[in-house]
């Protein structure tokens, strides 16, 4: 098979459909793979899960991940703003105890002051006037978050803007975000691992379920582009980028 009809195989082999927030077609196969970091989030947010008496998680996504940080507390409650998710973390989450409710916005949240003691966050956008006022004094609020500069390199490889509305939100700008809210910020921590594609149907995949990354991404707009990038998997086994990762611990006193 030459490299033109390998590319054209490799195209039509991303149609497996995309739901919750699970990447395990092109990870479990090893297609796609990061890098590790040096901090655990799952395990920091399940220590927190596990000791508190009500819990807030924002944008739970279809419920992967928080279904695997039991047990729940009394009052464990999970949003999600993407419509197609809402479904799947229902059905995932609902039986286990965790009321899923769908949200449109960052701001208003739909529940009373003070009424969590923990919030977790992973990945998710919010805003810390919100965060504030429904968290409980002496609470915390974590959050792992995708930093502004995240991937550029696949940017840079389909020539499109390698900087987009959020290339100023990173650890400090956070941090001091939190701060001028009153947090006071316990834990911070910034890096920037590689993600690896082994073969450009995964990165296709992939830009087709991270839809910001390159905005009005299609195939066919992009195809020499990612056709390029064929090349240098086979010549080199793998297409390499950096994400951009960093958590945040903060308190309300």
């Amino acid at each position: 098979m030459d490299q033109k009809q390998q590319f054209y195989q490799l195209l039509n082999s991303i149609e497996e459909p995309f739901s919750g927030w699970d990447f395990s077609f092109i990870t479990e196969t090893g297609r796609m793979n990061n890098s590790l970091l040096s901090w655990s989030y799952g395990s920091m947010a399940m220590s927190l899960v596990q000791t508190t008496s009500s819990l807030l998680d924002m944008g739970t996504g279809g419920g992967e991940f928080l279904s695997k940080l039991q047990p729940f507390p009394p009052v464990c409650v999970a949003t999600e703003g993407y419509k197609p998710n809402v479904s799947v973390a229902k059905q995932r989450l609902t039986p286990l105890g965790v009321t899923v409710v769908a949200i449109e916005e960052d701001a208003p949240l739909p529940f009373e002051d003070n009424q969590f003691a923990v919030i977790i966050n992973r990945h998710e956008a919010y805003d810390p006037q919100e965060v504030k006022r429904v968290l409980k004094r002496g609470g915390l609020f974590f959050t792992q978050q995708v930093g502004g500069f995240d991937c550029i390199g696949i940017n840079k490889a389909l020539s499109v803007s390698e900087k987009g509305p959020y290339a100023h939100w990173n650890e400090t700008f956070a941090k001091k975000e939190l701060e001028q809210h009153g947090f006071t910020v316990l834990t911070a921590k910034e890096e920037y691992p590689h993600l690896r594609f082994y073969d450009v149907g995964a990165l296709i995949y992939y830009l087709k379920a991270v839809s910001w990354q390159v905005p009005n991404f299609t195939v066919e707009a992009f195809k020499e582009r990612l056709y390029d990038i064929h090349l240098l998997i086979n010549e080199k086994g793998y297409f390499e980028v950096n994400q951009h990762r960093f958590i945040i611990k903060a308190t309300m006193n």
